[in-house]
């Protein structure tokens, strides 16, 4: 199925969202990491697509506060252990943080705790999917979206947590 994209602009820079038409397949925190990634091929830019146009205005509500929970259609691709994840990060409530540990507990598999950091770092839906939310056990903010731990930090302090 064809893929499209729009460039969206937010509190910590320019968003890139992918859809199908039917559902959300992809959101990068950086123009630069969408044009090294393999994704762009074949992926046409469609700014009037009205789920791609949705999924801006949902996220531009977010970065207002106005809006506390994405309702968009998302295809998520992963193994089951990460879609498993990616289940449980959604049950994390808007301006609440769990650890890795609380995840893989969450999910029947305490041990998994680097799995459960392996599984957010391939999320290719981060905020909608809000893998933000997760921490150290100790509240240190670790990793996210790459190196990218200041925007991390900023969804944090916009919910509240920081």
């Amino acid at each position: 199925m064809q893929k499209y994209f729009k460039v969206t602009d937010s509190l910590i820079g320019d968003l890139v969202i992918i859809g199908n038409k039917a559902a959300i397949t992809g959101l990068f925190l950086q123009y630069d990491e969408f044009q090294n990634d393999n994704e762009k091929w074949g992926v046409i830019e469609a700014s009037d697509d009205p789920l791609l146009m949705e999924a801006a205005n949902q996220l531009n509500e977010y970065f207002h506060k106005k809006r506390k929970k994405f309702q968009l259609p998302l295809l998520v691709e992963g193994t089951p252990f990460q879609n498993a994840v990616w289940e449980e990060l959604n049950n994390i409530p808007y301006g609440e943080t769990r650890s890795y540990a609380d995840i893989a507990k969450a999910i029947h598999n305490e041990k998994a705790v680097r799995a459960v950091g392996q599984a957010n770092r391939v999320n290719r839906i981060p905020i909608i999917i809000p893998c933000h939310r997760v921490i150290g056990k100790n509240r240190q903010l670790t990793g996210y979206a790459g190196n990218q731990i200041e925007k991390k930090e900023i969804l944090l302090k916009i919910e509240g947590v920081l």
